[in-house]
């Protein structure tokens, strides 16, 4: 113990340094940090990654970050033969968790997942990028299938919606654990479902606002009177910016532009002067991995 004469030694500011960083570290939020998870897997909410256009399975496919996502589709699951896989967003795939693969929401994003034959409902994490079919719209874990009711079933028809859970949920679903329980949903609805998936309602396209994509020269034309010109239309996005990507990518069809403002922004190609050249176009997109192009008429944009 120093006497009373002894100098009082104060912390030098290297070291001072080195404690304000230590207390700043214990003041981050639990989702900010890095957590463990079966076998020593690294599980962060953070970065979120989205990344640009991609090819795969012979169709381009475009991430976007989708906040109203709500589809009906086929859900197919992924087994032991993944374990230890890196998944899309550098984490290593635990098909016994509640995870999930997505073409194109953001990797983490949360989702929850109705079976449309039962009306269970789980939340799930989404990490990986899949699946590349056109008939399935995500591919789930084996864990999160059978706590789902579908693991038997291989293939199953389901529901997929995009939700921002609390922290509780999160952490949960990051350490490979169920979050709380969902409620069922009643027969009815899940009638109302199934007949929305027989024939899912088209979007709403806004009063035209036009933008020219990168690499075209010129808008689209003008619509001779009386006439109603054919377009293919490629599909819509939230984000401008990604819109013009796909537009850009997608001009060796014919002249293309983003169409649209505010929440929605449409690709089309054309006009085209009769259905005969409308049809071709329509051909040389499905070809080319455009499974979602559908021609429309002017009236239509």
């Amino acid at each position: 113990m120093p006497s009373a004469n002894s100098p009082i030694r104060r912390p030098r500011p290297a070291a001072m340094l080195v404690l304000a960083a230590m207390l700043a570290l214990a003041a981050c939020g639990v989702a900010d940090r890095p957590q463990r998870a079966g076998r020593g897997r690294v599980v962060s909410d953070l970065p979120v990654k989205l990344g640009l256009p991609y090819k795969a399975g012979g169709r381009t496919w475009v991430p976007a970050d989708d906040r109203a996502y709500d589809r009906i589709g086929a859900a197919s699951w992924y087994g032991a033969a993944h374990r230890g896989r890196p998944t899309a967003n550098g984490e290593r795939s635990d098909p016994a968790g509640i995870s999930a693969a997505h073409a194109t929401l953001p990797l983490p994003s949360y989702v929850e997942v109705t079976a449309l034959a039962t009306g269970r409902t789980i939340l799930v994490r989404i990490n990986d990028r899949g699946p590349f079919v056109p008939t399935r719209i995500i591919d789930l874990s084996q864990g999160a299938a059978r706590l789902l009711g579908i693991e038997r079933d291989g293939v199953a028809r389901v529901r997929v919606r995009r939700v921002f859970p609390g922290e509780a949920d999160r952490a949960a679903l990051r350490a490979g654990r169920p979050a709380g329980a969902r409620p069922a949903v009643p027969r009815q609805a899940l009638a109302a479902l199934a007949g929305r998936s027989a024939a899912p309602p088209r979007a709403s396209v806004p009063p035209a606002a036009r933008i020219v994509a990168p690499g075209v020269a010129a808008p689209l034309p003008a619509s001779p009177p009386g006439s109603r010109p054919a377009f293919l239309d490629l599909g819509g996005f939230d984000d401008a910016d990604r819109a013009d990507a796909f537009a850009s990518a997608a001009g060796a069809l014919g002249p293309a532009a983003v169409i649209g403002r505010g929440a929605e922004w449409r690709v089309r190609i054309g006009p085209f002067a009769d259905e005969a050249m409308a049809r071709s176009a329509l051909a040389r997109a499905g070809a080319a991995g455009y499974h979602d192009a559908q021609i429309v008429r002017e009236s239509d944009r």
